[in-house]
């Protein structure tokens, strides 16, 4: 079966990430002022610095989050060969999701340069399990690769949605002390905001789709959203 040109690109993509792992590890280690863009580098009485925790935080989530758009790119990726093929009517829609999801990853990597913010060391096996996961509900039909994306949109807005949550909190936290918000975490709220709306869209395509009709749908989703869980409890550590 030949790969079509957006498989190869959405590797690709994510392949200079690999190249430059060791020097944004190093800048992340040896840079004690990583994020201060985002909370220190303020006027002195208006804004409050980060703490060390919120610090934590937020580079955590920026990675967690550019590895799962990378999972969900080439999830997308290794399902449309054989769907659109069997299912032309769907080249449409396979098409528009991952687009947007290749545009989130696009906005992650750009925020994991800006920021320093060190990438998961699991970028590679997370290559290999998502294009394999990808694959496999493909092969198993429709049904199947319709409920997968269900259940990875619906776990990685989830977490999306707690991110918000997060920040919203931090934000009230300075308004409440009297200290102005920077306009770099006001962003990057409404970035996450976006992207977690956008995600939450797929679900509701893929019930559409059929995704509910699939023979042991529950088993199935429980099991592709316990494995996004670990990703993301791994991807926030390592």
């Amino acid at each position: 079966m030949r790969i079509p040109n957006n498989y190869w690109r959405a590797l690709f993509q994510s392949l200079p990430l690999l190249s430059r792992h060791r020097v944004l590890s190093r800048n992340f280690a040896t840079n004690k002022r990583t994020y201060q863009s985002l909370g220190s580098t303020l006027t002195k009485s208006r804004r409050k610095p980060l703490t060390p925790e919120q610090q934590g935080y937020l580079s955590a989530a920026i990675r967690v989050n550019e590895t799962g758009e990378l999972g969900a790119v080439l999830i997308y990726a290794a399902q449309t060969p054989i769907m659109v093929e069997q299912h032309p009517g769907l080249r449409q829609l396979m098409q528009h999701m991952y687009n947007k999801e290749a545009g989130h990853l696009s906005t992650f990597n750009n925020l994991t340069t800006k920021h320093r913010t060190r990438p998961t060391i699991m970028y590679p096996l997370w290559q290999v399990l998502a294009t394999g996961l990808g694959w496999t509900t493909e092969m198993m039909g429709k049904e199947a690769a319709m409920a997968c994306t269900e259940a990875v949109e619906m776990e990685i807005g989830a977490n999306y949605n707690k991110q918000v949550q997060e920040v919203i909190k931090m934000i009230q936290g300075w308004e409440q002390g009297g200290y102005e918000v920077g306009p770099e975490i006001l962003e990057l709220l409404q970035t996450m905001r976006r992207i977690r709306d956008e995600e939450l869209e797929h679900p509701d395509h893929t019930v559409d789709c059929d995704a509910k009709k699939m023979p042991l749908h529950d088993l199935l989703t429980g099991f592709v959203r316990a494995s996004c869980r670990g990703a993301i409890w791994v991807s926030k550590w390592v």
